[in-house]
């Protein structure tokens, strides 16, 4: 058969699309009202947030390289203009469905169960009166308004900073209209809570300082009043190779950062238009880039709202994650590392285990040596506290990488606390992010033979994020693994490179060949008529060469699933293309953030877990670790555990449609595949099983592990199946 051309625009969906349909599935949940409410209200909050940082990061990119004069287009075919296009006609229809969600669903339905956020004309005698009060104590002390005139240029308005804008008369001067601006102090809650006996009841900040104006600008009339939001561009452009110290260069963009360019401007839907088009003008704003909000203008804030309500029944029901307990035979945790690798899955297993180790590793006086990676972490780590104290008694190293996004200057007050503590601290190569998770400690053991351990990891050292993302951690002795991790080290250190550091894949080094090593030999295997199968697990997929090698190795028979929580490029489902590809999205109570890279490799599965997707920026632009699970029990663990469970999943999963739409699972079987049997061995759970919640009963001893499949390789959906399809996996 003559072999398909895989150039076609046809056969890639756009990434900025397909972002925003990820954040749409995000305002799903917020809509889906078998979710508990509060619950539903931090969804929404949520999709604000994401959308923030969309205009910030994506859409400031794609807006700087129209400025530049870019005009290639992306693999889908579209020209950077017509991206801007399509971006501005989904985040309008997006923003619309936002606000309906919160006006027409949830506001309704908190006010019924005694969570009311009020308008000031809703306030009762004693609540006005409590908002006075707070308004000469709290706020005006913050307050700092400014009449925009020749002595007065319009202020700087920081990126996301909710503000008010007025038009003002003279009563003096009534022929003249001024700009007035004053932005709602940062210092404050956004929602303040009304003390009102048993009720919850809120009042906007912003409103208030509304109401207030008329006292801030004595002398004037007040035509009317808008409160807005400016977004900024929040892109870092170091030129590193002219930098002599990496640290001040991001300290100094982090400053310029603050300044950067508007991207959008949020404004109520109501505003004066005399006052859209001074803002706009001052902004230089072009018309699509002004978003008219049909309700808060900063739906973030409704954090404060969850926050605030002492409300369990209407908040998921919390769970006690596993403990990582020791072997009996065990003294501590090296011994234990000597005799088998540990697997953790967290939130449902502690991450406890992991600043247990750390801390173990820097109270033990045999401990020699500590290195670790610091991408993002805590406010108040106890990793970070440990790596403190071990410095003063033994040989600490930390790569902090100091431009991860957003938590640039959390992460540059870490590096000086912790060179003020003895540490070695570097910032890893230029030009290079340092994403990997990874932690080495040398030791003197009993027998007098010093052994490296190790801690590999999918995310990140913080024990809060740990709480609400899953992702796996491998604790282990391993030599070989040791081996190239202190290489790693060395690379990042000192950027001596080691000719392969095999057993593990290394960013920007290997990886990117090795997938797709991989997935050829993924392709030959089927082509052999041995077992072959793909299953990875990952938080985007949007690199060219990998989607193009995933379509061959189904065109050579393979059967692919691909859980991808946000951004995908692939269409599956293209006949002689991407038949046997289906791919899914799980949002649900958790992020989904770990990695996961399974082959059936002809019935010796092999699998990976690590810190990277299959996206360019991970595969060239950053130091990544991918690491194979090299203990038969923790593979069947990975397979029957997360894999199995993900693509059983009927509850919160969305699969994506050949036209890139994403629906769930049983629409998606009316859709594609008529009458079609699912082949879970979930039996009961088939049509309504949600992995997370199956995870957490596992985790409490409410559920079984699931049984193996007695099949060969690690065939998890039957031949033929699409989209919905759930199924077994087999173990060696």
């Amino acid at each position: 058969m003559k072999r398909l051309s895989l150039e076609s625009p046809s056969y890639y969906l756009n990434a900025e699309a397909s972002w925003l349909r990820f954040n749409r599935r995000v305002l799903e949940e917020a809509e889906d009202e078998s979710n508990p409410l509060l619950e539903r209200v931090k969804f929404l909050a949520i999709t604000a947030s994401n959308l923030d940082e969309f205009f910030e990061v994506r859409v400031a990119g794609l807006l700087q390289r129209i400025e530049d004069g870019y005009t290639e287009a992306g693999p889908d075919g579209l020209s950077p203009l017509e991206e801007r296009d399509l971006v501005a006609r989904e985040t309008h229809e997006f923003a619309r469905r936002q606000h309906e969600c919160w006006n027409e669903k949830l506001r309704p339905a908190l006010a019924r169960e005694g969570i009311r956020v009020l308008s000031l004309a809703d306030l009762t005698p004693k609540a006005r009166a409590y908002v006075e009060e707070y308004c000469e104590r709290e706020l005006d002390p913050l307050l700092t308004p400014v009449t925009i005139d020749p002595a007065h240029p319009f202020p700087r308005v920081i990126n996301k900073a909710l503000c008010l804008a007025f038009l003002l008369k003279r009563r003096r001067r009534a022929s003249a209209t001024y700009t007035g601006v004053v932005t709602v102090p940062r210092a404050l809650p956004r929602l303040i809570h009304l003390p009102n006996g048993d009720s919850n009841d809120f009042v906007f900040l912003a409103d208030l300082v509304a109401w207030y104006a008329t006292k801030m600008y004595r002398g004037y009339d007040i035509i009317s009043d808008a409160a807005f939001r400016v977004t900024r561009n929040s892109n870092l452009y170091l030129q590193e190779e002219d930098s002599r110290n990496l640290l001040e260069s991001v300290r100094t963009e982090l400053h310029n950062r603050r300044k950067g360019a508007a991207v959008r401007m949020e404004i109520d839907a109501d505003a004066d238009p005399e006052i859209i088009d001074r803002l706009r003008s001052n902004f230089d704003l072009e018309s699509w880039q002004v978003f008219r909000t049909d309700g808060p203008v900063n739906l973030s804030r409704l954090f404060n709202i969850y926050e605030q309500s002492n409300r369990p029944d209407l908040k998921f029901k919390s769970f006690v994650p596993r403990e990582l307990h020791l072997n009996a035979k065990s003294s501590d945790i090296f011994q234990e590392l000597r005799q088998r690798d540990i697997l953790l899955h967290h939130p449902y297993d502690s991450f406890h285990g992991v600043v247990d180790f750390i801390e173990n590793a820097a109270e033990d006086p045999d401990v020699l040596s500590i290195k670790q990676t610091l991408y993002r972490t805590s406010e108040d780590s106890p990793i970070v506290r440990a790596l403190m104290d071990a410095a003063a008694k033994k040989e600490v190293t930390v790569v902090v990488e100091v431009k991860a996004r957003f938590d640039e200057a959390s992460n540059i007050r870490w590096a000086r606390t912790l060179e003020d503590a003895g540490v070695q601290v570097f910032h890893g190569l230029v030009g290079l992010k340092t994403h990997c998770k990874l932690l080495l400690v040398a030791r003197r053991d009993p027998d007098g033979i010093t052994r490296r351990y190790a801690h590999l990891g999918t995310g990140n050292y913080n024990s809060t994020t740990a709480r609400i993302y899953t992702d796996l951690s491998l604790l282990t002795a391993d030599e070989d693994m040791t081996s190239a991790i202190h290489g790693v080290f060395s690379f990042l250190t000192a950027y001596a490179e080691r000719p392969n550091y095999s057993p593990l894949l290394v960013s920007p080094l290997d990886f990117a060949q090795n997938s797709l090593n991989l997935i050829a030999r993924e392709a030959e295997h089927a082509r052999q008529g041995r077992p072959a199968r793909i299953i990875a697990k990952m938080n985007g997929l949007l690199d060219k060469s990998i989607v193009q090698a995933l379509y061959r190795a189904s065109q050579a028979g393979v059967e692919i699933d691909l859980i991808v929580r946000g951004m995908c490029a692939l269409r599956p489902g293209v006949r002689g293309v991407s038949d046997r590809i289906r791919v899914r999205s799980v949002v649900g109570r958790f992020l989904e953030h770990s990695r996961i890279y399974c082959f059936a490799n002809g019935g010796d599965e092999e699998i990976f877990l690590g810190s990277a997707d299959w996206m360019p920026r991970n595969l060239y632009g950053r130091v990544e670790v991918v690491f194979p699970l090299k203990e038969p029990m923790l593979r069947q663990r990975v397979l029957q555990e997360i894999l199995e469970v993900y693509l059983a999943d009927c509850a919160k999963s969305r699969i994506l449609l050949p036209d890139g739409d994403y629906v769930h699972i049983q629409e998606g079987r009316k859709k594609l595949r008529k009458g079609a049997s699912s082949n879970s061995i979930f039996g009961s759970y088939a049509g309504k099983l949600n992995a997370q919640e199956f995870l957490i009963a596992l985790a409490e001893g409410k559920q079984a592990t699931p049984k193996p499949a007695k099949r060969e390789g690690i065939k998890v959906a039957a031949k033929g199946e699409r989209g919905a399809s759930s199924g077994k996996a087999a173990t060696r």
